[in-house]
């Protein structure tokens, strides 16, 4: 379980990158995430190539993320997820509010 960030060169883009279970275990890392040194960011990637399992929890974190990244207007991708969770993400249309690669 672990969540990594890196930000690009000129600040702009965000990736977080999940391994492991996005659970509630892993809410404080998330929101950590994404609220330090974020002042710049437009655009957002989460990274969930090494990502094997999501629940309700990361679901509403997710939402919460889109909320802080401003709602409707927020540009993030949720990158590389697994086909169970492409499968849930879809299920639950999160396809209509992030981009899903």
């Amino acid at each position: 379980m672990a969540i990594k960030t890196q930000f690009s060169d000129d600040g702009k883009t965000l990736t977080i990158a999940v391994s492991g279970r996005l659970d509630i275990m892993m809410h404080g890392d998330f929101v950590h995430a994404y609220t330090t040194g974020v002042e710049s960011v437009s655009k957002w990637i989460v990274d969930m190539s090494g990502t094997e399992y999501i629940d309700s929890s990361a679901l509403g974190m997710l939402l919460i993320l889109r909320e802080k990244a401003g709602g409707d207007k927020a540009d993030i991708t949720l990158l590389n997820p697994n086909s169970d969770i492409k499968k849930t993400l879809r299920t639950v249309t999160f396809d209509k509010f992030f981009k899903i690669e």
